[in-house]
């Protein structure tokens, strides 16, 4: 999965875009997603009944499926799926709907098209960064506890729990990934090496 200058956007908004090949029509659609189950809902619903094909591809992280529906094996769900980690993004799904114009395009014609179209219908669309975050837990002396928070907002981190043992202050934190290494280094400097800080989780937005 190859992104955009290394990072992965999703859709800002559902798109379009239409191209007709040697008569046949050619409609993609994408949108974005948070989970396989809502991806297959969407194309579900928006599958075009009198179409000759709805081909598709989703991905999802590390989750990511693809269908031909009745094309030649890996001509038009592999090929969108391409076009969808080409083009860098992610949690994206994409319906390509073939209808048929009487002229037969051949595997390496059915391959361009239905990639060509799921392509240019993401290349054109707007986009929105995702965003890698991390799940931490910080342990520190209750002494420290307002310059505590006050790092936590210099590092646009999000807390998600607080409680407090017989060894101080206990917190749960969601944070930019990129901020991980300045917390640990101020929180270090802060407590003098005695405050604790390990990574839980990653997620994105």
């Amino acid at each position: 999965m190859s992104g955009l200058s290394g990072v992965l956007h999703t859709l800002a908004a559902p798109v379009t875009f239409t191209l007709e090949v040697k008569k046949s029509r050619f409609l993609a659609q994408a949108t974005d997603v948070e989970t396989p189950e809502a991806a297959l809902a969407w194309l579900k619903q928006i599958a075009q009944s009198d179409a000759t094909h709805n081909c598709w591809a989703y991905r999802i992280g590390s989750n990511y499926r693809s269908s031909d529906d009745g094309e030649p094996g890996g001509t038009a769900g592999r090929p969108i799926l391409a076009a969808i980690d080409g083009q860098g993004f992610d949690r994206v799904t994409v319906v390509v709907t073939r209808w048929y114009g009487g002229i037969n395009l051949g595997a390496g014609g059915l391959a361009r098209a239905y990639g060509g179209t799921a392509a240019e219908c993401l290349r054109t669309a707007a986009r929105r960064e995702l965003i890698a975050l991390i799940e931490v837990e910080l342990g520190c002396a209750f002494a420290l506890s307002g310059s505590v928070h006050e790092l936590i907002a210099q590092v646009q981190g999000e807390k998600l729990a607080e409680s407090f043992d017989e060894q101080g202050l206990r917190l749960r934190l969601r944070l930019p990934a990129s901020s991980y290494d300045k917390l640990a280094a101020r929180l270090r400097d802060l407590s003098r090496g005695a405050a604790e800080l390990k990574t839980i989780e990653k997620t994105s937005e």
